[in-house]
């Protein structure tokens, strides 16, 4: 606690300083990257095993709270690619170091290049679907799913907090979380070669669900899914999953190859960029393997979630669930 205080005093303290602001906003933009990826693989996996949830889930994306963490998430996702880009040329050529405040105001302009048109279309999405008069989820909705998210969070960190203590009681192992240093030297290259791997991938994800067609699209009667030539006809949000998943080319289905590829790459990335994140913070022997420890079970369940979800897919029983739940919902 006591570094991240000096962390944030020492950052108002230096007032500007272009390097310092970039670090600080490449975590911030890293975790809440990361927020997000949690709740969109829980909640898209239930596309295929709870689609009555995933349609209120849907609802509540596409309430006016969640409308603005969107147009965040897209600029935090922007920002942290290319001041991503930015580290791993420096890295890769570190006597470039000299131009690193002129490269840091090149991700600004950049980032704020790439914004601009970008939450114009957004927002273009956000009109057309408020014109028509909808009945987004009430805060009230919003407030009661997402503390059933912060609960599980503070239960596995209290269920890793007591394991570490008890673990730290029996094997009286007063250090914490501790990598061999050739595994730690190879996350630190799979953040780098990763970071360039997912630029493409993230890119796409966000022009196809983001911008071409947005979360108002998802529940779309008779719009064609984008990336796909099938028309959701029921306007569920199931089937808008199921359509694009079943897409095949060549006998391949490429989008839940991509999903897939996407998947393993975002969110090993993500909860290592978390890791050291803790590290830098969480100095206490029980409570850095805690959190640490967290963190693996969170990866792993993530992957296995979302690779689960994708192997399913969504069959005609679950879209079936989610159309009798709207029509039930309708007055």
């Amino acid at each position: 606690m006591t570094t991240l205080v000096t962390t944030v005093t020492e950052t108002l303290r230096y007032r500007g300083k272009i390097g310092q602001w970039s670090w600080v906003l490449h975590r911030l933009s890293g975790l809440g990257t990361v927020l997000f990826l949690i709740l969109h693989v829980i909640d898209t996996s239930w596309a295929a095993f709870y689609p009555d949830e995933y349609a209120k889930a849907i609802a509540q994306y596409q309430s006016p709270l969640f409308t603005i963490g969107e147009f965040g998430l897209v600029a935090c996702v922007v920002y942290h690619a290319f001041n991503g880009l930015r580290i791993i040329l420096f890295d890769w050529r570190p006597e470039w170091w000299a131009y690193q405040q002129r490269a840091a105001r090149i991700v600004f302009a950049l980032t704020i290049l790439v914004l601009l048109p970008t939450f114009a279309l957004m927002l273009g999405h956000v009109i057309d679907y408020y014109d028509g008069d909808p009945d987004p989820a009430s805060l009230t909705d919003i407030i009661e799913t997402q503390s059933q998210f912060a609960l599980g969070f503070v239960v596995i960190v209290t269920a890793a907090l007591v394991l570490s203590a008890l673990y730290g009681v029996i094997t009286r192992q007063g250090a914490g979380f501790e990598l061999p240093g050739r595994l730690e030297a190879t996350l630190w290259s799979f953040m780098r070669l990763s970071g360039v791997l997912i630029l493409p991938l993230v890119f796409g994800h966000l022009a196809m669900m983001h911008v071409i067609q947005g979360v108002f699209d998802i529940t779309g009667s008779g719009i064609e899914v984008v990336g796909t030539d099938i028309v959701n006809q029921s306007g569920q949000a199931v089937e808008f999953v199921g359509a694009r998943w079943d897409m095949l080319v060549a006998g391949v289905a490429i989008w839940r190859v991509y999903d897939a590829v996407l998947l393993a790459l975002v969110v090993v990335h993500g909860f290592n960029g978390l890791r050291y994140v803790v590290n830098d913070y969480a100095h206490h022997p029980v409570v850095n393997r805690a959190l640490n420890w967290a963190l693996v079970f969170g990866m792993v369940a993530l992957i296995v979630l979302g690779a689960a979800a994708l192997i399913a897919g969504v069959d005609n029983t679950a879209q079936q669930i989610a159309i009798d739940m709207n029509a039930s919902a309708s007055p």
